[in-house]
């Protein structure tokens, strides 16, 4: 059977001048001299392989590696090019184009991927780097869609406190951030421990905090709190430099105030604060931290 969006293997029907028809039926010799009701000689139709695609010294009978997809007419044909994603898999893909109906992604193949603007998120441009899933449309074509949910698996091998990987492909401000783990496992790092320079498309390393009842993992992109606290702490002390070494706030400064400028919680804050008072490195003034010169 010839599979839409896959590579498979296929035998040399016949040859034209335009390239070779593949299929998996008698090639046009072994039809022979099977003639249908009007006397005709039968033949199988076949997928055409462009003749510029064709390799060197091909016969009938041969045997193909190909990719199946669709041309501009809509027509079934053939590829020995490999594309970046196959029917059902997930990846990182750039934008080639953008339209009045919707936009066109680079997948490796002289036809670009078409991504509807109902499949999107939000509306892309040209140049941007988009997490999708390939999936065949009503009409048997092939296209992308970001909403890669249901393509993601939740029976993932990883628990609580192992390291993991992934794809960040949506940012929610009020739910948090939704990562692809492996490329393939649903997992999401919650509001507040989002970090301001995060978007999507971006690889992430993170740490199983919780796997949920339904096997849906709850990351956290921050280390182990009293890893975690060093690392705050140093950034904290850098930024305190970079005001040249008068913060102009205080860990009872506003929250909000607090992560727009440092990019950590309130609770992280203090804590980072407190290990670089611990150290003797800032003393904390009325409205400020202040870096303390030896």
């Amino acid at each position: 059977m010839l599979e839409l969006g896959k590579k498979q293997t296929l035998k040399v029907l016949r040859k034209r001048e335009n390239g070779v028809y593949l299929g998996e039926g008698r090639t046009e010799q072994e039809a022979g001299r099977r003639l249908d009701a009007e006397g005709r000689k039968k033949t199988e139709t076949g997928v055409l392989l462009p003749k510029r695609q064709v390799p060197e010294g091909t016969g009938v009978g041969d045997e193909l590696e190909v990719f199946l997809y669709k041309d501009s007419e809509d027509r079934l044909i053939a590829t020995t090019e490999t594309p970046l994603l196959s029917l059902g898999e997930l990846g990182t893909l750039e934008v080639a184009e953008t339209g009045n109906i919707g936009a066109f992604l680079n997948w490796g193949l002289e036809r670009d991927l078409f991504l509807p603007f109902r499949e999107q998120k939000w509306k892309v441009k040209k140049g941007e780097q988009v997490f999708v899933a390939v999936y065949l449309d009503k009409s048997r074509r092939l296209c992308a869609t970001m909403k890669v949910d249901q393509y993601l698996k939740s029976d993932s091998p990883y628990g609580k406190d192992d390291q993991v990987t992934g794809v960040l492909y949506e940012i929610n401000r009020t739910l948090g951030g939704f990562v692809a783990v492996d490329g393939r496992y649903f997992g999401m790092i919650p509001a507040a421990e989002l970090d301001r320079g995060l978007r999507p498309a971006i690889q992430v390393e993170a740490r199983v905090s919780r796997v949920r009842d339904d096997g849906k993992l709850v990351l956290s992109a921050r280390k182990k709190a009293y890893k975690q606290m060093n690392i705050d702490a140093e950034a904290v002390y850098s930024l305190i430099e970079d005001y040249g070494g008068k913060l102009p706030f205080t860990d009872k400064s506003d929250s909000d105030l607090i992560r727009l400028e440092t990019g950590l919680s309130k609770n992280a804050f203090k804590r980072a604060v407190g290990h670089l008072l611990k150290e003797g490195r800032v003393q904390i003034n009325t409205d400020s931290i202040e870096q303390i010169r030896r």
